[in-house]
């Protein structure tokens, strides 16, 4: 059985490779990995990636460098506005320094990423809310709610849901998805 490609298949197939190949393009150059093809050819970010060298010494040399987009930008003020008392530690720093983290993490706050997590958090957020802690957050907490305390807090290789890191396997990149999630001491988590 013969195949006939007439001018408009031919067309049609130039046409489609384009698209996918400027949508491919496109997702090698986004920063979040958004595109058409994007489900096909990796996962998309969830917020965005620390992109500040300061803030992931300064802050990262202690806990996981939380992306700014995990809480708004109110939270980010109150936090960096008393950091000699920062969750019962000192971690105050110099006046330039903490000028331009708190600068960083502000401008890129939740409430003013574009990325989906981002979104969702702020959704779940009253007006005045003002969290600290990711973990306090509605949206952390309906996503998590599932997961019982044993593997997480009574988990003596974990003991906290703020080790974002230790499960989220991509999470430094600013990728959440349920599906890279591995508890230690647990495994592949699957509700």
């Amino acid at each position: 059985m013969k195949t006939i490609i007439t001018a408009t298949g031919i067309v049609g197939l130039i046409l489609t490779a384009s698209l996918v190949m400027g949508d491919v393009d496109k997702y090698e150059k986004s920063e979040r990995g958004e595109g058409f093809f994007s489900q096909y050819i990796g996962k998309t970010l969830d917020v965005a990636p620390i992109n500040n060298t300061a803030y992931k010494e300064e802050c990262g040399s202690c806990h996981f460098a939380y992306q700014p987009g995990l809480l708004p930008a109110r939270s980010w003020q109150k936090m960096m506005g008393d950091l000699e008392n920062h969750f019962d530690e000192n971690a105050e720093l110099d006046k330039d320094t903490q000028a331009e983290l708190t600068k960083y993490l502000v401008e890129n706050a939740a409430d003013h990423a574009d990325y989906k997590r981002s979104k969702r958090i702020m959704s779940s957020l009253g007006k005045n809310d003002t969290p600290l802690r990711i973990t306090e957050t509605p949206y952390f907490i309906r996503k998590h709610d599932e997961i019982p305390k044993r593997m997480v807090q009574d988990n003596p290789k974990l003991g906290s849901f703020s080790k974002c890191a230790a499960c989220h396997v991509n999470a430094e990149k600013g990728a959440y998805e349920e599906d890279e999630v591995r508890i230690p001491g647990v495994g592949k988590w699957d509700d």
